[in-house]
């Protein structure tokens, strides 16, 4: 009897045993996942928004970088009293083509630019009304010094920038725009100690600022130094002296800890803005001080570790230029690159397929691999394509680009069904992953990932 007993107890755990391994089995095919993982596919990335930024009136130097750097002075924006020569001054650096081509500006507006010869940056009709500046001869060179503190100089500044901003500020084709203005080169210092007028008070600067604020809404402003209006503004910095360690270090220092600075004639408080590159962008460009040659070879690893320490997310004027030194060193161009703006990719997709539901749940991991995220709101979106490599399927993730620094990665979730599902599961469409540029719906970034590609669409499966 007891035998019996046992025997059915035996029994009645292997067929509990054996209907668990069915159901087991059974949600096993019902819910199917794959997981795919990637790796970095290295290389050049000639994204949108980031890289070197050539003159933008030296044609063949701009190549196949995605920016062009463009200054013009006051003289050459406004000859005659409001009337502003904006015909000439984009004939002259090929805006047209620029603009076609998807190519992006680094934009500054100067009132004094040193040369070798004597001249003026500003307009005759300007200095008419105002003449209250030095002619200088310095070892920067030879030029003019307006009186920035003159209003009547403060007053038509602001009708100038506010006219660059009807031109240019109604969109991203100025995406950058340095400020400018204000100082030798527009780089907010003058030589004092040459016998020029120092620069008023930071209350009197401001004024330089804000009608920039107003005319570029849509542009990324940077300045020279961390001066107060970076914080108050959410503005980036840039550095015209990249590549050069004692200045550069020194600038850097500014960032991290603030400092004074003593141009104006009442000294300025640098406001510390540490983490300034994980919300705005740094830019400038390499110094003079070292031949383009010496910066990418004797001097590319000090090159390399002050870009990485900058979190630069675009180098110009001047830099490698696309006929010469792109052509001679491209190797060290590559790895001056790759220290350069941001570099996303997918590292990991799971694709959960649920037949209970009906629904395919996709998950991805996006990482950035370059050294400052894109700072525009380009969605990140999911598509399935046919065997053309045609998008026939489009969904946009919250994922928030701006927000992903270097080195740091987010994970997101979307669902697919109906029929997407089903042609997605049966293998007639293929699942992709691009970047989107808003202006025209359309993915153009180069993803940092080694996978299967149609176009800007990253095949995930």
């Amino acid at each position: 009897m007891a035998e019996k007993k046992n025997g059915m107890v035996w029994l009645a755990g292997a067929i509990i045993i054996a209907a668990a391994i069915l159901i087991i089995v059974f949600i096993r095919m019902m819910i199917q996942t794959k997981t795919y993982e990637y790796g970095t596919a290295g290389g050049v990335l000639r994204n949108p928004m980031t890289g070197f930024a050539p003159n933008a009136d030296y044609f063949d130097a701009v190549g196949d970088n995605t920016l062009v750097y463009m200054d013009i002075t006051w003289r050459e924006l406004e000859p005659e009293e409001g009337v502003f020569d904006f015909d000439t001054i984009e004939e002259e650096n090929f805006l047209d083509i620029w603009r076609e081509q998807g190519k992006k500006v680094v934009f500054r507006f100067a009132c004094d630019e040193p040369s070798d010869e004597g001249h003026m940056d500003i307009p005759d009709w300007l200095y008419e009304k105002t003449g209250d500046g030095v002619f200088y001869d310095t070892s920067y060179g030879k030029g003019y010094s307006p009186d920035y503190s003159n209003e009547t100089f403060i007053e038509y500044h602001e009708k100038a920038v506010r006219a660059l901003g009807e031109r240019y500020g109604r969109d991203t084709f100025f995406c950058y725009v340095e400020l400018g203005s204000v100082g030798h080169w527009g780089e907010w210092h003058v030589k004092y100690d040459d016998g020029i007028k120092r620069l008023p008070s930071g209350e009197i600067l401001a004024r330089y600022v804000e009608p920039y604020v107003d005319a570029f809404p849509n542009a990324k402003l940077l300045m020279r130094r961390p001066f107060p209006y970076v914080a108050e503004y959410g503005m980036g910095v840039y550095n015209d002296m990249t590549g050069h360690t004692e200045d550069t270090k020194r600038w850097l220092s500014w960032i991290e800890e603030g400092g004074t600075y003593s141009g104006p004639e009442t000294p300025m408080e640098l406001a510390a803005v540490p983490k300034v590159w994980e919300s705005a962008p740094v830019g400038g460009e390499f110094t003079s001080a070292y031949t383009m040659t010496q910066m990418l070879t004797d001097r590319l690893d000090e090159t390399l570790r002050l870009l990485s320490a900058s979190h630069m997310t675009f180098v110009g004027p001047m830099c490698p230029i696309a006929n010469k030194d792109e052509k001679n060193y491209p190797d060290e161009v590559y790895k001056v690159l790759g220290k350069i703006g941001y570099r996303y990719g997918i590292s990991k997709c799971r694709i959960r397929d649920n037949k209970f539901t009906g629904h395919t749940q996709v998950t991805l991991t996006v990482n950035n691999y370059g050294t400052a995220p894109i700072y525009f709101d380009w969605k990140l979106c999911v598509y399935l394509v046919d065997a053309g490599g045609n998008a026939v399927s489009r969904y946009e993730t919250d994922i928030d680009l701006t927000g992903i620094a270097e080195g740091e990665s987010a994970e997101r979730r979307l669902t697919i069904s109906g029929d997407d599902r089903k042609y997605l599961m049966d293998g007639t469409y293929r699942l992709a992953v691009g970047i989107e540029n808003p202006e025209t719906g359309q993915p153009e970034v180069q993803l940092d990932m080694e996978v299967e590609r149609r176009g800007y669409y990253f095949l995930l499966n």
